[in-house]
């Protein structure tokens, strides 16, 4: 299946997903969103056993493309990223979130919807949507991080360095920017070689609270 928006490249069990709008800061435009989730349905019918998901450029992602607020429905496209966050959030596949770069916003939200993260020492977090007036996925903020730290993320806006992440238990690894992608694969390796890691992610997904109804 061939995308517009993203790359998808898949070598044996693991597949390595590319949000491919770097003009863009890989925003998250309604027809990237769609083409993630039609990723996301194939790669599970391909028994994929481990998923990678970075950006293009030095960015990872910065969240939802807002020019789309100014021509749509601001209720409508939340309404339509509902099956977005469904998919990956409860995806039976393991999910690695390969930072890049800054994760802003809905960029945030997508690391923190991945089971295993690991970042780029000059990634950067940040829900600078708040100071426009738009709230934050607190409720999914508060899974990854300490109450504390996702309090200060959802009502200031102020980013934290790839060190605090680190040291806030939200990521798993922090590297130099020539390793990301070697240390994503390592870790997909040992996920997909653990012959009880789909179980235990459909346990995951069973135990977890839907955040997303």
């Amino acid at each position: 299946m061939s995308y517009q928006y993203l790359i998808c490249d898949r070598q044996d069990e693991i597949a390595t997903i590319t949000l491919n709008r770097p003009d863009k800061k890989n925003a998250l435009s309604t027809p990237l969103r769609d083409e993630i989730i039609a990723c996301f349905d194939a790669l599970a019918s391909e028994r994929t056993r481990a998923i990678i998901i970075t950006g293009a450029g030095e960015t990872f992602c910065a969240g939802f493309d807002l020019a789309e607020f100014t021509t749509g429905d601001p209720a409508a496209i939340f309404a339509h990223a509902t099956a977005y966050h469904h998919k990956v959030y409860n995806s039976p596949v393991p999910t690695i979130a390969a930072v890049n770069g800054a994760a802003y916003a809905g960029g945030l939200d997508l690391a923190a919807m991945c089971d295993l993260r690991i970042a780029v020492t000059t990634a950067r977090f940040a829900q600078p949507q708040v100071r426009m007036g738009i709230p934050a996925a607190f409720e999914l903020m508060k899974t990854v991080f300490p109450e504390p730290v996702a309090r200060q993320l959802c009502l200031t806006g102020e980013p934290l360095t790839a060190s605090q992440a680190l040291g806030a238990g939200f990521l798993n690894q922090v590297c130099e920017a020539d390793q990301l992608m070697s240390r994503a694969t390592e870790l997909a390796t040992a996920v997909a070689a653990a012959k009880g890691s789909t179980a235990m992610r459909a346990k995951i997904v069973s135990a977890q609270q839907n955040l997303f109804e």
